[in-house]
């Protein structure tokens, strides 16, 4: 079974730069407390890491 983390959305992206709405986007969010699986690779924590004032990693699973 593949690594996964649990993302939530902690903030909205109005008056934020649209490249950080677009990663939000990316990663499957787009509205407040919304959570997402999502598998944990590089390019996924990158996009978390880009927006840390947006979304939060609530839980890590896997392995």
């Amino acid at each position: 079974m593949a690594k996964t983390i649990v993302v939530r959305q902690i903030a909205s992206p109005a008056r934020r730069p649209a490249v950080q709405r677009q990663t939000l986007i990316g990663l499957g969010l787009n509205k407040i407390r919304k959570t997402r699986e999502l598998e944990d690779t590089p390019s996924v924590r990158g996009m978390v890491n880009a927006i840390p004032h947006l979304v939060k990693i609530v839980e890590e699973r896997g392995e």
